[in-house]
């Protein structure tokens, strides 16, 4: 593709750094890369940009700088707010995560320095998350006299369980890389200067495999969570059928057979 017809975006710069792979870099970095109206906008409209493109099959979030992914949302700007503009606010960051949630290719949060407040709810809402070992997490929105407004106490909960979700929001207490690795936060955890390398690894290996099949698996995960069991197990049965109807499935059973690498086509 020819990058030089990629669009620009406030305080985001977007990269190819393998085919069919795309890094977006949040660059706020004289205020922690923090989230405002504008930067909520960018996000959303560099989405739905990589979402369009029939070829991009992995995404990469991650902040400029080593201290911050993003520190959370725009403190000075929410400061004077009413309570209409925050619900507004609420609502913008809200669709934004919905919408990460609901790209079809992967996301992957590669998070370094601090991941504080909406900039957690931020990598929660990706598929999920790499870290470095000075990643910093943390909901401190009740230290600030509000709660979590871009849907922390859900998907937080859902991640690490009630209680565990519990004892984070409520004392509003950081979490180191090593801690949320245990508490499956973070998937793994590289130095400072492996994490793009890790994660680029990572992507690598996703767009190897058949885009149809990776997207299914990525919209079954999110859609049976919400589920019972034997609902999800029956959406699962019907991706699994739909495979069948693709250019892909015959090619990656033959290539099996034949045994030589598959070469996917999208279809």
């Amino acid at each position: 593709m020819d990058t030089s017809m990629t669009p620009t975006f406030d305080h985001l710069l977007l990269t190819q750094p393998q085919d069919d792979v795309w890094l977006i870099t949040i660059d706020r970095p004289t205020a922690l890369n923090a989230l405002n109206k504008a930067l909520l906008a960018s996000l959303s409209q560099a989405f739905y940009w990589l979402d369009s493109l029939p070829t991009t099959k992995v995404i990469l979030l991650t902040g400029s700088g080593d201290k911050a992914f993003v520190a959370g949302a725009d403190v000075a700007a929410m400061q004077s707010m009413t309570a209409l503009e925050a619900r507004e606010f609420s609502h913008l960051g809200m669709a934004l995560m919905h919408q990460i949630e609901a790209c079809a290719a992967p996301v992957i949060a590669l998070v370094n320095g601090f991941c504080l407040g909406g900039g957690c709810e931020l990598a929660l809402s990706c598929d999920y998350i790499l870290a470095s070992e000075n990643a910093v997490f943390g909901q401190p929105e009740v230290s600030l006299g509000i709660t979590p407004g871009f849907g922390g106490t859900q998907r937080l909960a859902r991640s690490i369980g009630k209680g565990n979700a519990m004892q984070w929001i409520l004392t509003g207490d950081r979490i180191s890389a090593q801690e949320a690795l245990k508490l499956t936060v973070c998937s793994q955890v590289f130095s400072p200067a492996e994490l793009l390398k890790g994660g680029l690894a990572q992507a690598e290996n996703i767009a190897k495999n058949a885009p149809h099949a990776v997207r299914f698996a990525k919209q079954l995960i999110h859609q049976g969570v919400n589920m019972s069991l034997q609902d999800g197990c029956q959406l699962e049965t019907e991706r699994f059928a739909l495979c069948f109807t693709t250019q892909d499935q015959t090619e990656g059973m033959t290539a099996f057979i034949e045994r030589r690498t598959a070469r996917f086509s999208h279809l």
